[in-house]
């Protein structure tokens, strides 16, 4: 007998100790497993948290037109992404410091690497750009726009040197942190008294904190991308507070780093097609449709609102891609059925890595590329490629007019 649809939040699950079956049993685990202040790290939005909301809610809003017979034995989900063929439209998002494992980066690369698809590096990360691209060479450097031209370009040729195959810039960040629920607190450094002062949650996590102590200490919370060959590595509050300091971009600035980069280039942030059509004007290559996971202007709409005006501003120029609010294959599949030629994911492969280290996250994409196999069949579609707008039914005021 099939198990109920009405089975209670605490029926057993299919799950074993090392596989989880969804992002959502990832979840659950990595909130038993990290300590309080890393875990609200990973899920907290800016102020209210109405766009990180947003940014999931939505695409429980999109409903689909399935078939039921003359389906496809086989679909096909590979694709090409900033020229980097990858089993399945689905790429790791770049994402800061991760404390949520000493492997950190290297094995999220590891992971990707595995399932075949692309990773985003931080210029935040905790891991150098040197070991990430080791571990998968369909690497993608994102910077922010911090210090001089000088050092930009630096740090961009750095990324190229080390095997990096695109550049992303990020341009959607206010540096807004507050949080009604209140923000986690970052040390500036690990030291004695920050020790203690973060010893009580810390232990009582100790497989969290088992994992650190065998892999030689706790999370020095560097940023070694940030650094020019030859610097130490900056701390991570010293980098941000460069980039407090450095005068915000304009279009101009963008143009000329796409220019002395010379590869694919990727903007990310984009919600208007106004700012879409600015960024193919400065010769972008791909764009990434993102509300930086609903950590930068609250009220903004949940990512999955804004692509189709996007896509129909620029989409037929470079390819547009959405980054907020996947968590399952049929996400991934609704994204692309409005346009999207790919989607990234941040919060889902940090769950799992929290959950079960590479392994974790490779199970993260396993669940996303099944999903979407699975949504593939049911819509008739022997192809990703095969997708529109007419396999998803979108209620009346779900996208967002910005003319």
């Amino acid at each position: 007998m099939a198990p109920s649809a009405t089975a209670g939040q605490n029926a057993p699950m299919a799950s074993t100790r090392d596989w989880f079956e969804t992002v959502a049993e990832a979840q659950h685990r990595a909130k038993k497993r990290l300590p309080r202040s890393v875990y609200l790290a990973l899920v907290a939005g800016t102020e209210k948290g109405l766009t990180s909301a947003d940014n999931e809610a939505a695409f429980d809003e999109l409903g689909f037109r399935p078939h039921v017979a003359d389906l496809p034995d086989k679909r096909e989900l590979a694709t090409t992404v900033m020229g980097q063929d990858i089993s399945f439209p689905v790429l790791v998002s770049p994402t800061g410091v991760q404390a949520v494992h000493p492997d950190g980066e290297v094995a999220v690369a590891r992971a990707a690497a595995a399932e075949d698809t692309a990773m985003g590096l931080s210029s935040f990360a905790s891991k150098p750009v040197e070991e990430v691209a080791a571990a998968n060479s369909k690497l993608f450097f994102q910077m922010y726009w911090t210090g001089d031209r000088e050092r930009i370009l630096a740090r961009a040729e750095r990324a190229r040197a080390a095997g990096a195959k695109g550049l992303i810039v990020t341009l959607d960040w206010s540096f807004a942190s507050r949080r009604d629920w209140g923000s986690p607190p970052i040390p500036q450094k690990i030291d004695v008294r920050t020790a203690l002062a973060f010893a009580p949650e810390v232990l009582r996590r100790p497989r969290w904190l088992a994992t650190y102590l065998r892999s030689g200490g706790i999370p020095e919370l560097s940023v070694p991308n940030m650094a020019l060959p030859g610097e130490p590595s900056p701390g991570f509050f010293d980098a941000y507070g460069e980039w407090m300091g450095t005068a915000l971009p304009r279009w101009e600035d963008v143009a000329w780093l796409r220019e002395q980069w010379g590869g694919p280039f990727m903007v990310k942030g984009i919600s208007r097609p106004d700012d879409a059509r600015r960024a193919v004007d400065a010769g972008a290559s791909a764009i990434s449709v993102s509300t930086h996971g609903g950590n930068n202007l609250d009220g903004t709409p949940g990512a999955i609102r804004s692509l189709p005006a996007v896509v129909d501003a620029v989409g037929h120029e470079v390819e547009v891609l959405l980054d907020g609010g996947i968590r399952r294959g049929s996400d991934v599949v609704k994204a692309m059925a409005l346009g999207a030629k790919a989607v990234m994911i941040g919060r889902a492969y940090l769950w799992g890595m929290a959950a079960n280290g590479e392994r974790g996250v490779q199970n993260v994409l396993s669940i996303l590329k099944s999903g979407m196999n699975e949504a593939l069949l049911g819509l008739g579609k022997s192809s990703v490629h095969d997708l529109t707008r007419d396999d998803v039914l979108v209620p009346p005021g779900f996208t967002r007019d910005w003319s």
